[in-house]
């Protein structure tokens, strides 16, 4: 395989693309607006991450919580992607997707490795919120 021709064609491919703080900001923004839409079209699924112990610690339903948080997250994930109050939007995804690890994480420890798949998934997710955090903060405080 011609890996120079491959690599020649990925770097004449990637000097017409939008910038990496675009695709993160859209991949961002996309995904939480994602979850939010599947979270109120399916909240049963979604349900399944409130384990036992949990369940007792909110306020209303497993399924309930699940629909509010969509509700939530495609207003976060549509602002995300409109470039409008981003760096609120990303704070509130990366502290919330922080959160969720956390709880993952402990979940994972207590209960033999449940969800692992989806923590090894929601900590690259966290970097990308906190990383598009950062990076909308820095373009307002150029814009002041």
């Amino acid at each position: 395989m011609d890996f120079e021709g491959v690599s020649r064609r990925l770097s004449s491919l990637a000097t017409r693309a939008p910038s990496p703080t675009i695709l993160a900001r859209l991949g961002l923004g996309l995904m939480v607006f994602a979850a939010g839409v599947h979270k109120l079209l399916d909240p049963l699924a979604w349900s399944v991450y409130v384990v036992d112990w949990l369940a007792p610690w909110l306020v209303i339903s497993p399924v309930a919580f699940m629909l509010v948080n969509g509700v939530l997250e495609v207003g976060f994930g549509a602002a995300i992607v409109a470039d409008r109050y981003t760096a609120f939007a990303s704070a509130v995804a990366a502290v919330s997707l922080t959160a969720t690890c956390l709880y993952l994480l402990l979940v994972f420890f207590l209960e033999a490795g449940l969800f692992g798949d989806v923590l090894a998934r929601d900590i690259g997710l966290a970097g990308l919120a906190w990383a598009v955090l950062v990076q909308s903060l820095r373009e307002d405080s150029r814009e002041n």
